[in-house]
């Protein structure tokens, strides 16, 4: 649910043997700025030279990725080339005067970017960001998830010289997610865990498998897997002495708001749950809202808006009705034949190679982990949680929308007779409890702050009176 974040891959350093221009030298940093669909990223190259060899590293500051691994240079001046062939991207440009203009060219689409000398590369301004010293103690712990021969590293943290303390696991949201849940230069899970812990309330956050120190295959797992992973930490939990058994929670963001009801109804050990921009219905809905919010917030009229969102959901049967993965690419491709030739010169420009973007996306649709959640639908798990819920949502959060999806989770917690909930839209926050403007995720890298206080104080003050 969350959207796609460019340059997040580890690539491998090929150099291009090459002679350096004499009337421009290459090596340095460069600096510049794609405009993505109404927002903008800054991408830094950083080249340099040695026996004659040029090289390169590739960071996202604004996403909070740095020394991204090049593949290949190739400069024969004025011509500029660098080649990431793990993700389907390079930059073709040439000199002006001190500066490179040119196109960024990624999964068959395309976008101006122009490049300029800068030494100093300053990253983005995050003023929440908890700096030590830290007046609680700080662990870096490892468990074991026996059932999936994987092992799971993270953070706990918890106060000083107390006891019977209440605990929580933060459980992240879509997509490989390390232990602070870092996207885009925010890290909010190491907000929420520095809050809550500083107000008595210890939290285990960790990496999701196979990210960060993380064991274990990420691509190839679903929700149900995930599961299991926090059951794990619940049972690294439940060896610590300094931890009241009685007093064990769960914070679930965005996909973890799936994660952590289906915990409670499976662990006895679970006592509340904080569902941070859950949802409530299942995931084919939620992302044909989703898209349908998100291109009204970026500009979109409303007959394009429909023909996406109709496209979209003919993807998604084909997805759902088709087991087998060959003939499902056949019906996928005769949908997207079928549109690639009702689109303007300009749709197919920014598409660029009809081929590469199908494969793209094909790979996407067809991955274990999205049928998962383009068919469950968590209303009858939610009505079997028995434990105390906070379910809470930004007013502006386009990706899980707020009304359609905080009353469906209401309506199955009186289903099911449990009677002690609290469901809460804040005003003005976006899907990552941000005070945003119009809330669409392209706002995200540009908001300096990382998650509202109103947000951090409900969640806080709910757990304390919860485990009093």
């Amino acid at each position: 649910m969350k959207t796609s974040i460019l340059f997040l891959l580890l690539l491998t350093i090929l150099p291009f043997q090459n002679i350096l221009s004499r009337e421009e030298n290459l090596t340095g940093s460069w600096l510049g700025v794609l405009k993505l669909g109404g927002f903008e990223l800054r991408v830094v190259f950083k080249v340099t030279e040695e026996n004659g060899e040029l090289s390169a590293l590739l960071d996202s500051p604004d996403q909070g990725a740095y020394g991204i691994f090049v593949d290949s240079v190739i400069y024969n001046y004025p011509d500029v080339k660098f080649v990431i062939l793990a993700i389907a991207g390079f930059y073709e440009g040439k000199f002006e005067q001190d500066s490179i203009a040119g196109t960024w060219n990624q999964a068959g689409q395309s976008f101006p970017l122009v490049l300029h000398r800068s030494e100093e590369i300053l990253p983005p301004e995050r003023p929440q960001d908890p700096k030590p010293p830290f007046p609680y103690l700080e662990e870096e712990v490892t468990f074991e998830n026996k059932d999936a021969s994987l092992t799971l590293a993270g953070t706990f943290t918890y106060p000083e010289n107390q006891d019977n303390i209440p605990a929580v696991i933060l459980i992240s949201g879509s997509g490989p997610q390390d232990r602070n849940e870092e996207l885009l230069g925010h890290k909010p899970f190491f907000v929420l865990a520095d809050h809550l812990t500083r107000n008595g309330i210890a939290v285990l956050r960790f990496d999701d498998r196979g990210t960060g120190k993380s064991t274990g295959d990420f691509s190839s797992a679903t929700t149900m897997d995930f599961v299991t992973d926090v059951l794990a930490a619940v049972e690294y939990l439940k060896t610590r002495t300094d931890i009241s058994l009685g007093k064990i929670g769960l914070i679930g963001h965005s996909e973890g708001g799936l994660v952590a009801p289906l915990v409670s109804v499976e662990s006895d050990d679970i006592d509340f749950i904080v569902l941070m921009a859950a949802p409530g219905m299942p995931g084919k809905e939620i992302l044909r809202l989703q898209t349908e919010l998100i291109l009204k917030a970026n500009g979109m009229n409303e007959d394009e808006i429909k023909k996406t969102v109709d496209i979209n959901m003919k993807l998604y049967d084909i997805v759902l009705s088709e087991e087998d993965s060959s003939i499902a690419v056949k019906k996928l491709k005769e949908v997207f034949d079928e549109s690639y030739s009702e689109m303007s010169e300009e749709e197919k420009n920014r598409i660029g190679n009809p081929d590469a973007y199908f494969q793209q996306q094909t790979r996407i649709l067809l991955n274990p982990w999205f049928k998962f959640f383009l068919k469950y639908d968590p209303y009858e798990t939610l009505t079997k949680v028995n434990v105390p819920v906070l379910a809470v949502n930004g007013e502006k959060d386009l990706q899980v929308p707020p009304k359609e999806n905080l009353s469906l989770i209401e309506k199955a917690f009186k289903e099911g007779g449990n009677e002690n909930y609290k469901i809460v839209e804040l005003p003005g926050l976006n899907h990552l409890f941000q005070e945003a403007e119009t809330g669409s995720p392209n706002e995200y890298s540009q908001i300096k702050q990382t998650i509202a206080p109103s947000a951090l104080n409900l969640i806080t003050d709910w757990i304390k009176e919860i485990t009093k």
